[in-house]
């Protein structure tokens, strides 16, 4: 392992996250612009903006080749922003979810993540699949934005036209400003997806340890710094709608758009390791489903509830290390994860929805 992978490593990080503040920032205002509602910028620009790094590192990696990268990459930082950022956020501030959340982006976070599963299931990811899965992310952009503008009870005093100044007077030639930091942003991200991969290949060859491993671990934790950072920021300032949809709009793009441009960029079909089908794939799947009751259960996240998160994504990150370097022991806890702590953890979040669920009817 040489000197240069970290500087490579580090480099495509810092690259990465300013690129996706300054890219975000510059489509936001210029959203805006267009007419297009806070709310909606929020849900849509904001939370795609913030997995642009996941993008660039994903359709960078299928184009060297390097498709369990790019695939580590999704799954694990769609793991992640649940269970360590959401997990983080709600340890900062207990988070109020709003029912929008719930009735609409939750199951559809859900079902994209079940379709995922169901077109890699024969190993591998083609471009049919991905320009089905891509197609599904402009449907459902479409559909948030159609929906937006039949709303008459919007929120003028939005949380997003706040954070992002959507409510400030348009300065001359602001378009053009902000034509260029979309501009700015791309140039970061793409040369920032290049340092990381690049860093993390060498990474993985010289630890022995797969390119799967390295992308769901430390690429999916690098690629969700910008989640990472607007969620919790959002927290501390009580903004809740851009804490927890952020989350949730990030992991629909990063299913849908990330692996569908991926998939259909790639030379050939990306495979999909078995390993990952066996555990990464369903793991990221009971994370998704274990966010309706908690969400359901009096419409909030309360600190245990981030602290079980994150006891979670440690097991599962212990576990990734253990069976990647052999130890005997990693299939015995694996096993424990998967059959006996997320079902019993699944049953205790349902009598909770359950027990919510009853007092609001009575």
């Amino acid at each position: 392992m040489t000197l240069m992978t970290f500087v490579y490593l580090i480099a495509g990080l810092v690259l990465l996250v300013a690129g996706a503040e300054v890219l975000v920032r510059g489509a936001a205002k210029l959203a805006a612009q267009f007419g297009i509602p806070p709310l909606i910028i929020g849900l849509t620009v904001v939370a795609f903006g913030t997995s642009a790094p996941e993008t660039a590192v994903s359709v960078q990696a299928a184009l060297n080749g390097s498709g369990d990268l790019a695939i580590g990459n999704v799954v694990g930082s769609n793991i992640a922003n649940v269970l360590l950022i959401l997990g983080m956020t709600a340890l900062v501030a207990p988070l109020i979810v709003s029912r929008q959340l719930i009735r609409l982006d939750v199951p559809i976070m859900i079902g994209a993540s079940l379709v995922v599963y169901a077109l890699a299931w024969d190993g591998s990811l083609s471009r049919l699949d991905g320009a089905l899965l891509f197609t599904g992310v402009v449907s459902y952009t479409a559909f948030l934005i159609i929906s937006s503008r039949r709303d008459k009870n919007a929120n003028p005093d939005d949380e997003f036209a706040k954070e992002f100044g959507l409510d400030e007077p348009v300065k001359p030639y602001a378009w053009a400003i902000n034509l260029g930091l979309i501009l700015a942003g791309l140039v970061l991200l793409v040369s920032g997806s290049n340092f990381l991969v690049e860093g993390a290949v060498s990474l993985a060859r010289a630890l022995g340890l797969s390119e799967l491993v390295i992308g769901l671990t430390v690429v999916a934790i690098g690629t969700s710094l910008p989640e990472l950072a607007t969620s919790i920021m959002a927290a501390l300032r009580g903004e809740r709608d851009i804490a927890v949809g952020n989350i949730v709009g990030s992991n629909i793009f990063n299913l849908l758009c990330v692996l569908g441009l991926a998939s259909m960029v790639s030379p050939q079909a990306i495979n999909v390791a078995a390993n990952a089908l066996a555990f990464d794939f369903p793991v990221m799947i009971a994370v998704a489903v274990a966010c309706l009751p908690i969400f359901f259960a009096g419409y909030r996240i309360n600190r245990w509830e981030g602290l079980l998160f994150i006891a979670y994504y440690v097991a599962y990150t212990v576990y990734l290390v253990l069976s990647s370097t052999g130890k005997p022991f990693a299939e015995v806890f694996g096993e424990a994860m998967l059959g006996y702590a997320l079902p019993l953890t699944a049953v205790t979040l349902m009598i909770i929805a359950g027990r919510a669920w009853h007092k609001q009817k009575t």
